[in-house]
């Protein structure tokens, strides 16, 4: 006579389809989606939000200009995501953009002062600064806004959502 013992859980059924959908997970398109998040983020903040990533209001331009957008939309443009090695990265490849997100001191090369046109107006100046208005980062309404995404990625792999 053999002696044993059955137990038997009922309901977990949900939990071992979304651990069935966590073992199949395409991680690559799971990064697309959170790199493509980032990128529209950024493009946001740059376009509509105007504040850095800790929700600091950018510095007010002295041209009186939409903030960032003056260029020729060089830097918004320029946001892109990419996805490689397990990550996702996103940010600018635009050569200025480091001047924007970290801020600067311009000084002249060849002259004594630099010269440029504000309105119409020429201006001469020792040095230029140019206050850092971060561009790049996650707030906290966008580490949430990815939270949901992968919860919503993850829900429709358990078959829930």
């Amino acid at each position: 006579m053999s002696v044993g013992m059955t137990i038997t859980v009922d309901g977990l059924g949900p939990a071992l389809a979304l651990i069935d959908g966590v073992a199949t997970l395409d991680e690559n398109a799971l990064l697309t989606t959170i790199g493509a998040t980032g990128e529209m983020q950024t493009r946001r903040r740059i376009e509509e939000e105007k504040t850095a990533p800790d929700g600091a209001a950018w510095p007010a331009n002295r041209a009186g200009t939409s903030i960032l957008l003056q260029s020729g939309l060089n830097l918004r443009d320029s946001i892109a995501f990419d996805v490689a090695a397990g990550a996702a990265e996103w940010g600018s490849s635009w050569e200025f953009a480091h001047v924007h997100q970290d801020g600067a001191v311009i000084k002249p090369r060849d002259a004594k002062r630099l010269s440029f046109a504000i309105g119409g107006e020429r201006v001469f100046a020792r040095q230029v600064t140019i206050p850092a208005r971060p561009f790049v980062g996650l707030s906290e309404a966008n580490k949430s806004e990815i939270v949901d995404v992968v919860t919503d990625f993850l829900g429709v792999l358990g078959g829930g959502r």
